[in-house]
């Protein structure tokens, strides 16, 4: 968070892009995460848990085996 702190004062599209690959570099590592979790046997309850989230939106997220490749290509 840092970097996009420091881009900031520079030029302010520079920090967003920044910011927004910093999100999109969480989203890709929270979808590996979960794929492993699901292969190694963990339910969707505790995958929402460890995530902070309902099991409602984990498995709106990651809940079919396409999605789960897709997010995490």
């Amino acid at each position: 968070m840092a970097v996009v702190a420091q881009d900031s004062a520079d030029d302010p599209r520079r920090a967003l892009r920044a910011a927004g690959d910093l999100r999109r570099d969480a989203e890709r590592a929270e979808a590996l995460q979960v794929r492993r979790a699901r292969n190694a046997g963990l339910e969707w309850a505790q995958i929402a848990t460890a995530l902070g989230v309902s099991t409602r939106e984990v498995r709106r997220r990651y809940g079919t085996r396409r999605r789960l490749l897709r997010a995490g290509a």
